[in-house]
């Protein structure tokens, strides 16, 4: 697959963006079975704990949406419905943050749990924070689809920002990269600020004044507890993202098998160097990927078998348990005696 996020089919979501999308659009007349029409998301499954839908799925419902729909408010409303109650672990971990400077850090951290569809970044300046959504993870999207997506995500940070702070918080200013359409009136009025199209990006704009307030459910304890669960789920979602999912997968098929950069490019079809890019794009290398992979079956064989320091070590490639242990350190701070227990 040639597309930049080719892996958008993975089920590791739970399906309540769709279930708000289906929502708003029953409201409008719209049968739920028209709304989840080919998405292979069915009506009884949306309220269903134990569902899980991808990305792609989304989409499909955020297509029939824009055909079935004469409301442009439809993803504005969507947005306004999604609060972080509705997100599990990574909701949580969000609201219980210990300033707003970090629930804008950690929403950038773990936004791979939240059925992403677009790519976000997070930059403090000193008079102003902004959150810049440069790229759509569906592959080729509609303008139509683009727009809609970036309506529902732009209001969803409108609502979840709300949510955590315990009380209205617009931003500055929201600016977006394409003509001002036709219902742009609707814009500030779900956002809340002022809105200026074709600019560079699309941006949210928010006084860094505020950075520094204490969320209303602020907790040490539980921000510590949730956050690193949401580093283990995160540890689960990366292995279905973008080009460095797929080095992971090649990478977990064969525990203990170290493939080089090459050999990994070569069952992907591409050369070392498109992958070596690709990787580069998102963020990453192969290097750190290889050693990330590492990391995640020391801990798992150290948590889970009673295998001594020695077999791990060599299971995992090392020439020795002492280079291992130096290794472990760098990774996690600890020994394997403490991760262990």
């Amino acid at each position: 697959m040639s597309s930049k996020y080719p892996l958008l089919n993975e089920r590791i979501y739970a399906p309540y963006k769709i279930a708000a999308l289906v929502e708003v659009l029953a409201e409008q007349g719209i049968a739920p079975e028209d709304s989840l029409k080919g998405s292979g998301v069915k009506a009884e499954e949306i309220d269903d704990a134990a569902t899980l839908t991808s990305v792609r799925q989304y989409a499909a419902v955020c297509k029939n949406a824009i055909q079935l729909s004469t409301d442009p408010a439809t993803p504005f409303e969507v947005g306004s419905r999604l609060h972080l109650s509705a997100y599990g672990m990574y909701g949580y971990a969000l609201m219980s943050c210990l300033s707003l400077r970090d629930y804008f850090r950690l929403g950038v951290k773990y936004h791979r749990l939240a059925t992403p569809t677009v790519t976000i970044a997070w930059t403090e300046y000193p008079d102003k924070g902004v959150w810049t959504f440069p790229d759509a993870f569906i592959s080729s999207p509609s303008r139509e689809l683009r727009e809609f997506v970036i309506e529902q995500q732009f209001t969803q940070h409108v609502t979840h920002l709300q949510d955590v702070a315990g009380r209205s918080c617009p931003p500055v200013k929201a600016c977006f990269s394409y003509p001002a359409p036709a219902h742009a009136d609707l814009y500030p009025k779900y956002l809340g600020c002022p809105c200026e199209f074709d600019q560079d990006q699309c941006e949210l704009i928010y006084d860094s004044a505020i950075l520094g307030q204490k969320p209303q459910l602020a907790h040490l304890h539980s921000a510590a507890l949730l956050q690193e669960t949401c580093d283990r789920l995160i540890g689960q979602a990366k292995t279905s993202v973008g080009a460095s999912g797929e080095v992971y997968q090649v990478l977990m098929r064969e525990p203990g098998v170290f493939p080089s950069m090459e050999e990994v490019a070569q069952v992907l079809k591409m050369t070392s160097r498109t992958l070596r890019r690709r990787l580069e794009a998102e963020g990453t290398s192969f290097v750190a990927i290889v050693d990330d992979v590492r990391c995640s079956l020391a801990t798992e064989y150290l948590k889970t078998t009673k295998m001594s320091t020695d077999d791990i070590a060599m299971l995992l490639g090392f020439s020795d348990a002492a280079n291992f242990r130096r290794a472990l350190k760098r990774w996690t701070g600890k020994g394997p005696g403490e991760l262990r227990h």
